[in-house]
């Protein structure tokens, strides 16, 4: 059986509609999913419709924007209670803040001669499915390279939009221990998303996976799509020293990308999978 537990869809700034990224994964052998759209929940009643009419279990997912040490950390929720009164104000506020963050990122595009930048990014996410979320910086990516801007989603990352550059905008995110708190009170089992997408060095990133355990979470992510093996075999070591359950997923984003629904290297066979607790939750058992 098949377990994927981090993909996204049209809700955030995945390629393909739930319902189509479900039938997907399933085509692909996968029989557990979880959806874990970045900051928003849009996407599940879909996904869940979809899941049931092919006989898949999906796990209540999201991947939840957080600050830590002045750097922006995800982290993913499982199995969680999609009305519980805390996650849902926690939503609530990131999706005001996702807006936020879409229109300055399109204020400082037309400050450098590319106007319209969030009209025209809107107009791409809602080609690919309809949402009420704030576009994201690959719809912003794909209206540069339509626009005439840049030669590649790519470039548009590299020159304008990534780490450092003029549209990584910043958002005021929760703290990583709210974040956590948040998604606990929420009946969730919690999983830090790729400890080593993270530019920290080796003792800042045990120092993260310190306070993380302090915060309350369970698990971390220990392969995240093809990443490289020696990764996963140091984030490996990590969770046995810290005692940690562990997850894994593709990361999809969609057909072309870096990764494929249900494709990512193996985990180690010595250690525990988050996936395994699922069955005995009884939020997840009714999914």
């Amino acid at each position: 059986m098949n377990v994927d537990l981090h993909c996204h869809s049209t809700a955030s700034d995945g390629a393909l509609a739930p319902a189509v990224l479900v039938a997907r994964a399933f085509e692909k052998g996968v029989r557990v999913l979880s959806l874990t759209d970045h900051d928003t929940l849009e996407g599940l009643d879909e996904a869940r419709s979809a899941a049931t009419a092919l006989g898949m279990h999906l796990v209540n997912g999201v991947e939840l924007s957080c600050t830590w040490g002045g750097a922006t950390i995800h982290v993913l929720g499982y199995g969680f209670d999609v009305t519980a009164p805390p996650l849902v104000a926690a939503i609530a506020s990131l999706h005001d803040g996702r807006w936020l963050r879409s229109e300055e990122i399109s204020r400082k595009l037309a400050l450098k001669g590319m106007p319209n930048a969030l009209e025209g990014a809107r107009a791409i996410q809602q080609e690919l499915g309809d949402s009420g979320n704030a576009p994201a910086r690959p719809h912003f990516a794909d209206w540069m390279v339509r626009a005439g801007y840049v030669k590649d989603r790519a470039e548009a990352f590299r020159k304008w939009l990534g780490a450092g550059k003029l549209g990584d905008v910043k958002l005021h995110w929760p703290t990583l221990e709210d974040t956590v708190a948040t998604l606990r009170a929420s009946g969730a089992w919690v999983s830090l998303a790729h400890p080593w997408h993270y530019d920290f060095t080796r003792s800042k990133r045990r120092k993260l996976i310190g306070d993380y355990i302090q915060a309350g979470g369970h698990a971390i992510e220990v392969v995240n799509g093809h990443q490289p093996a020696e990764q996963v075999g140091s984030l490996a070591i990590l969770a046995r020293e810290f005692g940690l359950l562990v997850s894994a997923g593709s990361d999809f984003h969609g057909p072309g990308g870096w990764s494929e629904i249900g494709e990512y290297r193996p985990v180690p066979e010595d250690l525990p999978l988050l996936s395994g607790r699922f069955k005995h939750d009884p939020i997840t058992a009714t999914v």
